[in-house]
């Protein structure tokens, strides 16, 4: 607790802000994120017709809140089910006062959600869910009347196991490493279906094993892998160790998770699902139509499928594609289907099918008054494809509003950036560029100031020789010319070859460097997409989630720098 509370009584008691914005326009130039996010949140305007709703305006939440108390949901089914799974996953009273309250016609969803990565997955599964119950609050008080309550889409159905059995940290020896979960100790070879369904086996021990001999030990790592291993545990799944990890960092959040993978849910969706079929590719139609409009200026996201479905079946979670004949099958195995087959299965077994990107959005808008999505760069971009598919179906599509992005900026790494007075983003590109400027900086000989002279008084000798040489013989011209060129190239190996030296040289201050570098954008990408909080709980306590949802905000609409 002692470093939350000097990082508490620092930020209460100064005059200093701890937060530094970035305007997204700089990280797109940087290739951090796509031009699509930075106009979403700084030129809304030139995006707005890809949308339903501007999130900056008062006027738009208040159609929004109309046009979805005009739909109908069920929500009797909606409060028993989500009542019964968060009293599952050990969620607090808040969050079931907040399920309450969604049996209420006046009251409406704030809904993010993302894969069940282990201890959350990457940070900004965190800050998705920090803005989903800070807009909630935000809502609330600007629309009194009303209600609105912070929900997490489970996306336990989701069956590429790669993308969430592994968490980065950065080690006692100061490495990006990574910790992997391995079912059976070994890579799947086969799908094997919903990923929140899997159950830790004997080898999530091997996998703290990993983490145990790789962290730095602090004061608090002892409770933090006591409380760790009572969650990810042999016995337990996939989706009952998020929830349960979740909920203890998150504590009293009044964040309702909601897992669609549920036979209730998937009867209310069987009408839907049902539509889908009959609907044949008119959606992904509708998607590809959108799609070439959009990339007039932007890159497309998402590829739409024939039928944006797939099907449970012995074990795994398959992809229905249509054959030739007019009957359908499931991708990479031979099962096949007639269209009435299916139908009957969307009629009986709904539970059986599975939305893909494209109809999880549908269907989650189906289960919930959804009056805003907290999505992310690569959500806001497939939901720009999206608004034809809501209007076909006569779903309401929700307002998108960007969740909070946040990079957390240690102390000790804003003074190796005062000391070689670097600016912050330059840590979001190129290290060898930010390492030769420091070496530069710190030599006494300036590299790049010797070979400008250098180069500058050979090419004066060169054209000063050139006159003579010319007398003798004119067409010698253009061997001086080539002479230059491998004179300047020799002269960039030996410059480079010298910079590497000096480097070498300078290994103390290059090493704080690329600590400042590997901590800010490790893997040449942003921290919160490569990190997970474990990294953050074993440095600076259990407290850690509850302070930073304290100093994030929700509404600069730039990329938030954090002193911590």
């Amino acid at each position: 607790m002692e470093k939350i509370e000097r990082i508490f009584n620092k930020n209460l008691h100064t005059n200093q802000d701890p937060m530094e914005l970035i305007n997204y326009r700089q990280l797109a130039d940087r290739e951090c994120v796509t031009d699509l996010y930075s106009d979403y949140n700084s030129n809304f305007e030139k995006v707005s017709k890809f949308y339903s709703g501007n999130y900056r305006e008062k006027e738009s939440w208040e159609k929004k809140i109309r046009s979805v108390q005009k739909s109908s949901y069920e929500r009797q089914v909606l409060h028993r089910v989500l009542n019964d799974q968060n009293r599952e996953y050990q969620s607090g009273i808040k969050t079931l006062a907040h399920i309450d309250l969604l049996g209420n016609e006046n009251t409406f969803a704030v809904v993010t959600g993302q894969q069940l990565g282990l201890f959350t997955g990457p940070l900004y599964t965190i800050y998705k869910a920090i803005t989903a119950v800070k807009l909630s609050q935000k809502l609330s008080l600007d629309f009194p009347e009303y209600n609105f309550v912070p929900v997490f889409w489970l996306e336990g159905e989701d069956h590429d196991f790669d993308e969430i059995n592994k968490v980065k940290y950065i080690s006692a020896s100061n490495e990006l490493t990574v910790a992997e979960y391995l079912v059976g100790g070994k890579p799947l070879e086969k799908n094997i279906g919903a990923t929140g369904n899997i159950i830790f086996d004997e080898h999530i021990e091997l996998f703290f094993s990993t983490i145990d001999s790789t962290i730095a030990r602090s004061d608090y790592s002892s409770a933090l892998f006591e409380m760790m291993r009572g969650y990810y545990k042999q016995g337990n799944s996939f989706l009952k160790a998020f929830t349960g990890f979740f909920n203890h960092v998150y504590e009293d959040s009044g964040l309702v998770f909601l897992n669609p993978n549920n036979p209730d849910f998937k009867k209310i969706l069987s009408t839907h699902f049902t539509k889908q079929i009959n609907a044949n590719a008119e959606p992904s139609k509708l998607v590809i139509q959108k799609s070439v409009e959009l990339e007039e200026h932007y890159h497309a996201q998402i590829k739409a499928k024939a039928l944006n479905l797939f099907m449970f079946h012995k074990g795994g979670r398959h992809l229905i594609e249509p054959s030739d004949s007019g009957d359908y099958f499931l991708k990479n195995i031979r099962q096949r289907y007639t269209k009435e087959e299916l139908l009957s299965i969307a009629a009986t077994t709904p539970e059986l099918l599975s939305p893909n990107v494209v109809t999880r959005p549908l269907c989650q808008d189906t289960l919930l008054p959804t009056v805003a999505y907290i999505g992310g760069p690569g959500e806001i971009a497939y939901y720009a494809q999206l608004k034809p598919v809501y209007e076909y179906f006569n779903i309401t599509m929700p307002i998108i509003y960007p969740r909070a992005s946040v990079t957390l900026m240690e102390e000790k790494i804003q003074k190796v950036l005062e000391k070689y007075s670097l600016d912050l983003d330059e840590l979001f590109g190129d290290v060898d560029t930010i390492l030769a400027k420091v070496s530069e900086q710190v030599s006494e000989v300036k590299v790049d100031a010797l070979f400008e002279e250098l180069d500058n008084r050979v090419k004066e000798a060169l054209n000063e020789a050139r006159f003579g040489i010319q007398q003798i013989d004119p067409t010698l011209n253009g061997t001086i010319d080539a002479t230059i060129a491998k004179f300047q190239q020799q002269l960039d190996v030996l410059k480079q070859k010298t910079q590497k030296a000096q480097q070498q040289k300078e290994e103390i201050s290059l090493k704080q460097i690329k600590k400042a570098a590997l901590n800010i954008f490790p893997n040449g990408n942003l921290q919160e997409r490569e990190f997970g909080i474990i990294q953050y709980l074993n440095k600076y306590g259990p407290d850690f989630v509850k302070w930073i949802s304290n100093e994030v905000a929700i509404d600069t609409f730039q990329h938030q720098v954090i002193t911590i």
